[in-house]
């Protein structure tokens, strides 16, 4: 446990700053000091209640003694322990606080008013689809015009230098356009807002999942992401654009449904009702897919994928309005880019790539192919695996020596330059040479080939990767060289595995689409060759084999993209070949590494819970996995004590089991309810409270608007003045506790509490003795702690990481 400390995060910066303290991250949660242990404890109340006996594992010697060895200034390595979870992510409240404030304002609302809330959240839902789709329109736009100008400046300069030699100057002028682009893309992810690097999908997978990830959902990030999605396409890297898009539609959701902008610090005054973490989560739901349906223009895909990899918590209803969000995105990208292309009644753009038609006539599949598309899923499994390997130990030894914000700008600039001349390598040494004639290709490259001909490896490299990918599905036989393909295969596997992870934002899907299709093709021109038989006539069907085959070994997706590259492809024919691939190349890499996301996941140490607690945990119950000591709180409490517990830093808890207990007695008493850190913020904040004298008196009557216009970023106690005075008061919670929050007995299994929590979206569940007695709390990080590793069921250590 010698290597505990502070890490590079998805955040990106030390999260305990004074300044982030008073905005976004409140304490952590009830319970969890490092490494929270469980064994059945023994009952000892204190001044405020405090329950159980601390037997945690103290890393505050391993802390101090890292600090008196290293000096004040950044170190040079950061160490790493990827079977750490990190204390520093809080959970988000996806259960209703169900107080007299809530069941008061729910009863007041009449079936009219209950049906305005319904349409208000259609008009969300199709706001987020609208303006999901512009911002996917603008991205396209803007690539598709700066790319285009960079392809023709440096092909005028290298068809100016291969006439007259000197070709050194066409690949410094292309290294360096990169590079530049990159360098700027880089420093604003890196400096301004961190959270934005990569594709965001693992992000809003947490979020989604109950785990808030600072800033994930900030105005901010979404013009930061748009930004560097843009440049990091232009300079040439390895990515593609329809990651991001998933995290932008995220932000745009959160942004819309609260009616507000806490960035911009102006509040609309509308879509109040939906100012909770609860509501909130089913319209990033609807962002998310809207986003995928943007990008890939799979309505369906989108509504499937936010299901498979992101919601925790579904229901019917919700259902339908994000296929709403998906539809109306798609429909507005599409409306905008046939607008834009000058055929506007043409409604032919449903999405950022589109792979073209497949035609059954010319690219049918007989029931033989199918065992030889199985083959080909079991090795984009392997190469999926591969990917993902080699990936993980890059990330490592970035977490470790490139933490520094300029590193990672030198970084990304190096592998922008990188790409540039390996591109110019490949096909400046390429003799593959195509007739120009009949062909479809936007740069054509002549180089060393002759007068009519353009170089083959050049249409690879000189394009953005969607059109590469649409080229080797649909180009006619013979457009490529083996060893073309081959060599670009290989290439560009290790330029996308070293890309992704940079400070950038960029996405996986299409690099991993490009290498696939790319072996692929191969494959299908390796079997022709083979075989001399007309059935394998057209190697198009097997760069899309290949495509599906590589996307799902490294991201491990298989409901959601089977029916994504279905609707981009438009031939349900090739539903049933898709599917098995992917099942198969699921299957393959599962047995070596885990999908690309969860890895980033695993690696940032956040308390992410699966759909099912691991296997052999039946032998653990709640007195085993619960935290312990749980400070409660009397049903008429002390302000003093109040403000004592919410500063005690050791702590940090965030719920609060509330107790009937007489003040002046030690004697606990059972369970009355729970009160939330948030809840006894705005109290104090708006100082409802009476003194002791006059408990009779009616306390200052405070509305559930009060709590919405404080959320989400609630003020930390430090902000709040409490005079000496006021301190001696008493604070009745009565009102604004959840006199019905979840709980289980102490004997109950770890599965059985797993389900609840996990169904339910809770963030605190009570442990509670046979008289109803507090005895200990279970939350995200007591759950997320225990999993299935390769010698059986894992416990993993608690750090403030």
């Amino acid at each position: 446990m010698a290597n505990v400390a502070k890490k590079v995060s998805w955040s990106g910066r030390d999260r305990d700053d004074d300044d982030e303290r008073a905005g976004e991250t409140t304490p952590l949660l009830n319970g969890t000091g490092p490494g929270a242990a469980g064994s059945a404890r023994q009952l000892t109340p204190s001044s405020f209640l405090r329950i159980g006996q601390l037997s945690n594992v103290d890393l505050n010697e391993d802390i101090h003694e890292l600090e008196t060895e290293l000096p004040r200034q950044r170190p040079n390595e950061i160490p790493h322990n990827e079977k750490l979870l990190s204390l520093k992510y809080e959970s988000l409240d996806y259960d209703n606080s169900e107080n007299q404030l809530f069941l008061e304002e729910e009863r007041r609302i009449n079936h009219a008013a209950f049906r305005t809330v319904e349409i208000k959240r259609w008009v969300i839902c199709a706001m987020i689809g609208i303006l999901t789709g512009l911002v996917a329109c603008f991205i396209d736009i803007v690539v598709e015009n700066l790319a285009g100008l960079k392809y023709r400046v440096v092909k005028d300069n290298i068809d100016k230098f291969t006439a007259k030699g000197g070709l050194s100057f066409s690949l410094l002028l292309w290294a360096t356009l990169n590079a530049s682009v990159v360098m700027v893309g880089s420093v604003i992810v890196a400096f301004i807002e961190p959270v934005a690097a990569g594709s965001g999908i693992p992000q809003i997978k947490c979020y989604l999942n109950g785990v808030k990830i600072p800033h994930v959902v900030r105005l901010k990030t979404l013009v930061i992401k748009v930004c560097g999605v843009i440049l990091s396409v232009v300079g040439g890297l390895a990515v593609g654009k329809e990651g991001p898009m998933i995290h932008s539609g995220s932000v745009i959701a959160a942004g819309i449904s609260q009616g507000r902008s806490t960035s911009l610090k102006r509040d609309f005054k509308i879509f109040e009702y939906f100012r909770r973490d609860t509501e909130k989560r089913d319209f990033v739901s609807a962002g998310a897919a809207a986003g995928v349906s943007a990008a890939f223009g799979a309505p369906v895909g989108g509504v499937l994928f936010s299901l498979e990899e992101g919601a925790s918590f579904w229901n019917q209803f919700l259902t339908w309005r994000i296929f709403f969000a998906s539809m109306i995105s798609t429909f507005t990208l599409n409306s905008v880019l046939s607008v834009y292309h000058g055929s506007v009644w043409d409604l032919s753009s449903p999405g950022l790539i589109n792979f073209g038609r497949f035609d059954n006539e010319k690219m049918g599949y007989k029931i033989q192919e199918i065992p030889i598309f199985i083959f080909m899923g079991v090795v984009g499994g392997i190469l999926g695996a591969l990917f993902n390997a080699l990936n993980y130990w890059l990330t490592m030894f970035r977490i470790r020596y490139i933490h520094r914000p300029c590193l990672q700008v030198v970084e990304a600039m190096l592998v922008a330059a990188v790409t540039a001349t390996v591109g110019f390598v490949m096909i400046y040494c390429s003799r593959d040479c195509q007739p120009i004639q009949g062909s479809s290709v936007a740069y054509p490259l002549q180089l060393f080939c002759a007068d009519g001909e353009y170089n083959s490896m050049a249409t690879a490299f000189f394009n953005t990767p969607e059109k590469s990918v649409v080229n080797l599905f649909h180009d006619p036989p013979g457009s490529y060289n083996p060893m073309t393909l081959g060599m670009f295969t290989l290439m560009y596997f290790f330029l996308a595995c070293w890309t992704y992870g940079l400070t950038v934002s960029a996405g996986v899907f299409i690099p991993s689409l490009l290498i696939g299709a790319a072996w692929g093709r191969l494959f299908g021109i390796s079997l022709s060759y083979l075989t001399k038989s007309s059935i394998w006539a057209d190697p198009g069907k097997y760069a899309l084999m290949g495509a599906a085959a590589q996307l799902g070994g490294i991201v491990r997706m298989t409901l959601s993209l089977t029916v994504i590259m279905m609707e981009a492809t438009g031939n349900v024919t090739y539903g049933f070949p898709i599917m098995l691939v992917l099942m198969t190349a699921k299957i393959v890499g599962d047995y070596f590494v885990e999908g690309l996301y969860d890895m980033h996941i695993q690696l940032q140490s956040v308390p992410f819970l699966h759909w099912e607690a691991p296997v052999t945990s039946h032998s653990l119950t709640a007195r085993e996995v619960m935290s312990t000591p749980v400070t409660c709180l009397r049903r008429i409490e002390r302000v003093g004590t109040v403000v004592d517990i919410l500063s005690d830093t050791s702590s940090n808890h965030n719920g609060f089991p509330v107790v009937e207990s007489n003040p002046n007695t030690t004697q606990v008493a059972g369970l009355r309810g729970l009160i939330l850190r948030s809840q006894l913020i705005v109290l104090l904040k708006h100082k409802v409270f009476v003194e002791r004298a006059n408990l009779s008196l009616v306390q200052r009557r405070l509305k559930l608007k009060d709590f919405r216009d404080a959320y989400p970023r609630f003020p930390p106690i430090q902000s709040i003045h409490v005079s000496q005075d006021e301190r001696e008061c008493m604070i009745d919670l009565s009102e604004f506790m959840n006199p019905s929050p979840y709980t289980v007995p102490q004997e109950a299994s770890l599965p059985r509490v797993f389900k609840l929590f996990r169904a339910l979206g809770l963030r605190h569940l009570v442990v509670v003795d046979n008289r109803n007695e507090v005895v200990g709390m279970v939350t995200r990080k007591d759950l997320a702690r225990y999993r299935l590793g390769k010698e059986g069921l894992e416990e993993l250590s608690l750090a403030q990481t």
